[in-house]
Order: C-alpha cells, then structure tokens, then sequence
C-alpha cells in the first residue's frame, strides 16, 4: 500500500533502526513512546487490521508473537515483565491502519488500560 506508513518504513528501512527484522516482520522503536520501552512489531504483508485476519493467517500471527518475544528479551522487560497490545479499528485506538502489536515495559502497567 503506497499511502501505509508502516508499508513505507520497510520499503525504504534507512529511515529507521529495526530492532529485528526477519522474513515475515520487523520490529522498531515507537516514535511517541507510552513506557519506557515501547517497540512494535509488524508483518511485512500488508494487514489493515485485525478485523481482516482469518484461520489462514494464525501461523503470521503465532510467529509477531514470537517477535514480540524476542523484543521483551532483547529490551530486557523480560524479566519484570510486559504488555502486548493490538488495537483493532477507531474505538480501540488503531491509528494506522497497518495490524500491529505494541510490546510495552519498563514500568508498572494499569488496569484497566484506557
């Protein structure tokens, strides 16, 4: 999608560190950071959202998970421990429309969240 920011980034990757990148995802630092460490992890493929994900695409989301993984270790929020979040949609905060997980630390998390 030429008009996805995200799509853009692994396009042209000079414009950003990746933290990991493999050949479904990467994984960088947010740009507006709501914890001390706050990274996402995104497919390659182009996803709007999680509405447009089906049984076909449980192996593309078990493997962000494994990214997301390897974020909380190679961060070292592992150890404390962390948060995924996947906004889905504008009631549930997805402001670009490119599926994405949040993997947050470094702090104590509240609940509820929002």
């Amino acid at each position: 999608m030429d008009d996805c920011i995200f799509c853009q980034l692994i396009k042209e990757p000079h414009h950003i560190n990746f933290l990991l990148e493999d050949e479904v995802g990467i994984a960088f630092n947010d740009i507006n950071p709501q914890a001390p460490t706050h990274c996402l992890v995104i497919p390659k493929r182009h996803v709007a959202s999680a509405k447009e994900l089906g049984e076909k695409d449980v192996a593309l989301l078990g493997h962000l998970m494994g990214l997301c993984q390897q974020v909380a270790s190679l961060t070292g929020i592992h150890k404390e421990g962390y948060r995924y979040v996947m906004n889905t949609g504008e009631n549930g905060g997805q402001t670009v429309n490119h599926l994405h997980f949040h993997v947050l630390g470094g702090r104590r998390m509240g609940w509820p969240p929002g």
